[in-house]
């Protein structure tokens, strides 16, 4: 998730393209750049990490008076953090840059294509394809030049693109990420985020996808992919700075929510063929060694164990390969038994959670091999394991993980394919089917997104309960408890979360006439056990608030309140089934007061013991 912006207009710049990368940094801090259109060149400036270090390069620079440029602060995803990999990329006559958010899933064969075609490359990412992409097609038109170069690209992005031969011209195309123009008097804005240019200009206009965008100073010119004018109004928004941040969402949290889709969407890219064929660019594994392991250990400390714990179902349904969970901060402190047929996986959102670090240690020290999941790349987690599965999910503000969380059960999910395939556990047609189905996922959960209201009338009635009990079975019980976990984490309300065939031995005692009691209760095969439950509860005048698969009628007959999630086959439910828990979560907190964002005495990365 990266963040782009470009002017044209009167006034130098530079200044206002580094301002505007200040409201994107939350975007990506792995590096940084501009790009300025001066005397018929194109200039260059990029620095590796935060912005601070590219205002230490701009300073005393060439390139400051100059009025057309591009700005643009990276997410790393397609090459490790380094100058040559930070845009603007250039073409090889070095009058054509660009700057992109997205990852362009056929890369690698348009890099050698193109190599072959005589390109040469200075980096090691798949961005930089675009500009030679627009090079080859350039015949004096740019915006031609882009349209056809869309035409080469399968993925999801937006990108601009200057050529110094027209110093007044930016051209932007779309394909599902975010791409807004900001409309000035004799200047424009292109951007990722309205809070980009919100201190310019709050007249707004929206580029939809598939469509590309023409800004000179004197205007905008939206075309489709024909290159047929579109008519488009512009909007007039009213945001402070602080709700343009979160992009109009009330908080952090909820913009995170709604990101969800777009993050597991970016931690499938390139990843997963339509035949089942899983391709892990960074996982330094020669396959005959993974094919050969016998045993896997999955290491993570809160949400990231949540996301284990799918992931042990997965690894034993799919690759039939048998799996150990442990919390990070108790295997450090076992002698589990380890060997060269071992693999091991810490999970970590940032990287850098001490606990699991040093059991990764101790695993590679006692010649298991080691995968990282984590979502920074360079994080110590990356230099310590053998092989990094990145989840691509973005900056994420809000303390408690929610895009983070799904992007890591969709990253084990591609790891518990791979190693299916290796082995030879599931037949390829079984395998191209689940393929299919988890590329189908994001959009399932998009317009379950659009449509989610359930969950705040639900909070209404619930949110003053001293008392929440989270129940599970199966696959489903990682979800409750990554449920209830949110709960007390943003509402500070105290609440259990069990295996349902436990409430028996304890739990049930807790129960009195009206305690709130979550139950996920999806499709799947102990949906009949989990009913029983449920009755069970009702036989104590309990409240039961059910997770339930959309189509499910009945189970309104044994329920107070319903969730309804889209269908999916049973191990991709939790991609879906965890969201409206989130939402549940985040009502009550609001209704209760709290901080969502910043909830009390907790921090986003852990890093001590």
């Amino acid at each position: 998730m990266c963040g782009i912006i470009a002017y044209v207009g009167r006034r130098p710049c530079t200044d206002l393209l580094y301002q505007g990368l200040r409201k994107l940094e939350y975007r990506g801090y792995d590096s940084a750049g501009l790009s300025v259109l001066d005397n018929g060149e194109v200039r260059i400036v990029r620095a590796v990490g935060n912005l601070d270090n590219l205002e230490r390069e701009l300073k005393g620079g060439d390139g400051n008076g100059a009025s057309t440029g591009l700005g643009h602060t990276r997410w790393a995803t397609h090459g490790r953090p380094s100058t040559e990999n930070a845009h603007p990329h250039l073409d090889c006559s070095g009058r054509i840059s660009i700057v992109l958010n997205g990852i362009i899933e056929n890369y690698a064969v348009l890099r050698d294509e193109l190599s072959g075609e005589g390109h040469g490359f200075r980096s090691e990412t798949d961005a930089e394809v675009v500009s030679h992409l627009i090079e080859k097609h350039y015949d004096g038109d740019l915006v031609e030049a882009v349209r056809r170069s869309i035409g080469d690209i399968e993925g999801h992005f937006a990108f601009c693109a200057v050529h110094a031969d027209h110093p007044q011209l930016i051209v932007g195309a779309r394909k599902e990420c975010p791409l807004m123009v900001g409309v000035g008097k004799d200047e424009n804005f292109i951007a990722s985020a309205i809070p980009a240019f919100l201190s310019e200009t709050r007249d707004v206009i929206a580029i939809e996808d598939g469509e590309l965008v023409a800004v000179t100073p004197e205007g905008v010119e939206v075309l489709d992919l024909e290159l047929r004018p579109v008519e488009r109004d512009v909007t007039r928004v009213n945001w402070d700075a602080d709700a343009a941040e979160k992009g109009g969402y009330e908080t952090f949290m909820r913009k995170e929510i709604f990101e969800q889709p777009a993050a597991l969407a970016d931690t499938l890219a390139g990843r997963l063929g339509g035949d089942g064929m899983v391709t892990l660019e960074d996982i330094n594994i020669p396959d005959e060694e993974l094919a050969a392991i016998d045993k896997v250990y999955v290491v993570a400390c809160g949400t990231s164990y949540h996301a284990g714990l799918v992931g042990r179902y997965v690894l034993e349904g799919w690759a039939r390969t048998a799996v150990e969970l442990d919390i990070a901060s108790e295997f450090r402190y076992r002698d589990p038994v380890l060997s060269p047929r071992t693999l091991v996986i810490g999970i970590s959102q940032s990287g850098e959670t001490a606990d699991t670090l040093v059991a990764m240690r101790q695993a590679k020290k006692s010649g298991a091999k080691v995968i990282a999941i984590t979502n920074i790349m360079g994080s110590q987690a990356t230099r310590d394991a053998d092989g990094v599965v990145y989840t691509r999910a973005g900056l994420e503000i809000g303390v408690a993980a929610t895009k983070t969380h799904l992007a890591q059960i969709a990253a084990i999910q591609l790891i518990a394919l791979h190693l299916a395939r290796l082995k030879g556990t599931k037949p390829p047609e079984e395998l191209a089917a689940i393929s299919a189905e988890l590329h189908g996922v994001p959009d399932l959960l998009t317009d379950y997104l659009r449509r989610e209201t359930a969950t705040r009338e639900i909070a209404k009635r619930y949110f003053e309960k001293p008392f929440f009990l989270y129940l599970g079975r199966g696959i489903g019980l990682p979800v409750c408890l990554e449920g209830a976990l949110k709960l007390k984490e943003i509402s500070y309300i105290p609440t259990e979360a069990y295996a349902a065939g436990e409430m028996k031995h304890g739990p049930i005692a807790l129960l009195e006439k009206g305690s709130p009691v979550v139950v996920v209760a999806t499709d799947g095969h102990v949906y009949d056990k989990v009913v029983s439950n449920i009755e069970e509860v009702r036989a104590r005048e309990a409240s039961v608030i059910a997770v339930a698969t959309e189509g499910n009628e009945q189970i309104q007959s044994i329920c107070d309140d319903v969730m309804y999630v889209p269908r999916t086959s049973e191990m991709l439910s939790p991609l879906l089934s965890v969201v409206p828990l989130q939402l549940l979560a985040y009502h009550i907190a609001l209704l209760k007061g709290c901080n969502v964002d910043q909830p009390r005495n907790l921090a986003k990365t852990v890093t001590v013991e």
